[in-house]
């Protein structure tokens, strides 16, 4: 499914399907997240860290950014510090942490898109009647506008204002990528060239080629998708069909729901879910680039392409069908690997590397049917999991573009943990 409302300018919210000022609109929907804290606390890393979550979570439910919950992390660790900083080391032990968070996601998001000010403020002054009135609310208010800065400023050249549609021109070559209707273009070719935000490059991980066309690796994943995958197949068994369409959502979208719901759950602390958000949005945002720069690198040919075109691959066991259509639309961009599967397993990581794999959660999702109905796992990795699979149970994804694509986004995610944010 492709944005057709206004694209964000940074790199996970850039798929968003609304708008920020659309997503205020809804903040009070999280109500229920915020206060459904049954399960277990998690013991506070600092003072800072006992004061509630509201200030991160709430945010986070208008703009799902690594820009914003960067400088909210910066901001809140800068009244107590417990983790390493990203790009703001200033100090204010004086400040109210809530205030900074609040004002540093603020701060990110007029910069970034002055026109929804009015909705955006409204937001601020909700969140800051929370706070006592007097110096700290005002020291804090200061702080989180600088952090905000050094963000801002640290991203300023990235690359993010990429042109929705490039120069890509497809390759006549059997195995090449050709636009899948009803698009006319590939999707965002310049993320490929993105300046990650936790990794050294984006192809860092990048993974290995995918299987030759004439081998039977790519015979097996063939026959997969073109049975399981297909529009209406009885190949495909009902709960099967019900998940393709559960994770069709936009990745980031679902994880970020995925980390509220726990959050407040395990009634997170507000600098650990400032740095849980932090840490979650860089890894989607680096799963995307690392995944574009591979898909862009193997150019590799979707489902669809692939089976009505399999005269033309040289394997004799894969067969054509000139009218294959998969069960839910093709995305406008190359398969391997599947970014999908990537940013699932990405989120899984940072999730696990906080609460533990081993936690239970349910979450709804608004491209299920019925509509936000719901899907319950007991581990994040079972999630993970499935979101991959539904690529290739929607016939979208050769599944070892989605074993790929679920490699990656470990790596990705791991790395990500290990080297940002670190515990002092």
């Amino acid at each position: 499914m492709l944005c057709t409302t206004a694209r964000r300018r940074w790199l996970p919210a850039a798929l968003a399907p609304v708008t920020v000022g659309i997503a205020l609109a809804g903040v009070a929907g999280c109500a229920s997240e915020l206060s459904s804290g049954a399960s277990p606390s998690v013991a506070p890393v600092s003072p800072a860290d006992a004061r509630p979550n509201t200030a991160i979570l709430t945010w986070n439910t208008a703009a799902r950014d690594a820009l914003v919950h960067l400088a909210q992390h910066d901001a809140v660790n800068a009244t107590a510090p417990a983790f390493d900083s990203y790009a703001f080391d200033g100090r204010d032990m004086g400040a109210d942490p809530e205030a900074a968070g609040a004002a540093a996601a603020h701060a990110v998001l007029t910069t970034t898109f002055p026109a929804q000010q009015p909705a955006l403020d409204a937001t601020l002054a909700a969140a800051l009647a929370a706070v006592p009135d007097g110096d700290a609310e005002t020291r804090g208010v200061a702080l989180g506008r600088q952090a905000a800065a050094a963000i801002l400023a640290l991203r300023a050249t990235d690359g993010s204002d990429t042109p929705i549609v490039g120069d890509y021109v497809p390759r006549a070559d059997p195995g090449r990528y050709q636009f899948t209707a009803p698009f006319d273009f590939a999707f965002l070719p310049g993320w490929r060239t993105l300046r990650p935000f936790a990794l050294a490059r984006p192809d860092q991980f990048r993974p290995k080629p995918p299987p030759a066309l004439d081998s039977k690796a790519y015979a097996d994943g063939y026959a997969e998708v073109k049975a399981t995958g297909q529009a209406g197949s009885q190949a495909r068994t009902p709960d099967q069909s019900a998940y393709a369409k559960f994770w069709y959502e936009f990745s980031e979208l679902g994880w970020n729901r995925i980390a509220r719901t726990v959050a407040a759950e395990r009634s997170l602390g507000l600098q650990s879910t400032a740095r849980l958000f932090a840490l979650l949005n860089m890894a989607l945002s680096d799963a995307y680039v690392a995944g574009w720069d591979a898909k862009f690198h193997y150019d590799f040919w979707r489902p669809v392409t692939a089976v009505r075109a399999a005269a033309t691959d040289g394997n004799p066991a894969t067969a054509p069908d000139a009218a294959w259509e998969s069960a839910e639309p093709t995305p406008p961009v190359q398969d391997y690997p599947s970014t999908h599967s990537a940013l699932g397993d990405a989120a899984a990581e940072v999730l696990a590397s906080v609460f533990g794999d081993r936690t239970p959660f349910t979450f709804t999702s608004p491209t299920a049917d019925p509509v936000n109905s719901a899907r319950s796992f007991a581990r994040f990795s079972d999630a993970a999991d499935e979101n991959a699979e539904s690529r290739v149970m929607a016939g979208i994804h050769f599944r070892f573009s989605t074993g790929a694509g679920q490699d990656l986004g470990r790596r990705v995610g791991r790395w990500t943990v290990a080297h940002h944010l670190r515990r002092r």
